[in-house]
């Protein structure tokens, strides 16, 4: 039993994530609402030990801050923090397409297509939550194709701060335009102009600046 407990704890860990990053990144839980473990646990229907865990990685995620005997609350939406991390995340989408479209098969322009004919799909209906996945598979697919450990990780660490831009983009009637975007990436890979998917895609991941200039002032 000691075994499966082991087995178990991180795949609760992960639903625990999972589940409190994408009520942060919807708003469902606002920037600067203090947060309670146990008041978590209960809602989440767990413990109180995969719910710190879970806090703890998204304190690393830049969506949870705490101060120690005094708060743990929902991180306010810095602006100068998250322009530093869109324009890191950016300029590596931008290097991953100048890296993978030589690399990049039929298979593969397939997969980016069908990740946007989702996308669109998923921004009428409307469904939020999985215009952000079809979105992350989209570009998901030239960022592996490159195979380029370090701009795959720093993506992976600097996206966090940027989701919630995301969601607010994608939620407004703006968040079609990728669609087009997107499609026109596609073109540029297939046409083995890498430079030009490069530009495309920067372009694209640079809209959500309208979206940070929106944000008010963050407070202390």
């Amino acid at each position: 039993m000691q075994y499966i407990s082991r087995l178990d704890r991180p795949l609760l860990r992960d639903r625990a994530l999972a589940t409190i990053r994408q009520a942060i990144v919807s708003g469902d839980l606002v920037p600067g609402e203090p947060i309670r473990d146990l008041d978590l646990a209960e809602r989440l229907g767990l413990s109180r030990t995969p719910v710190r865990e879970a806090l703890s990685h998204l304190a690393d995620e830049g969506l949870v801050e705490s101060k120690p005997h005094s708060y743990t609350r929902v991180t306010p939406i810095d602006p100068v923090a998250v322009r530093d991390a869109l324009q890191v995340v950016q300029a590596m989408h931008g290097l991953a397409l100048r890296l993978a479209v030589p690399l990049l098969t039929p298979a593969d322009l397939a997969r980016m297509r069908s990740h946007n004919s989702r996308f669109a799909s998923a921004l009428e209906a409307p469904d939020i939550a999985e215009a952000l996945s079809a979105d992350d598979d989209f570009h998901r697919v030239p960022v592996e194709a490159c195979g380029n450990f370090a701009v795959t990780a720093t993506i992976q660490r600097y996206t966090p701060l940027v989701r919630r831009l995301e969601y607010q983009r994608f939620s407004s009637s703006c968040g079609v335009d990728s669609v087009a975007m997107h499609e026109e990436i596609v073109t540029a890979c297939e046409q083995g102009d890498a430079d030009l998917a490069g530009r495309l895609t920067e372009r694209n991941w640079a809209t959500l600046a309208d979206e940070l200039a929106k944000q008010p002032e963050a407070a202390d």
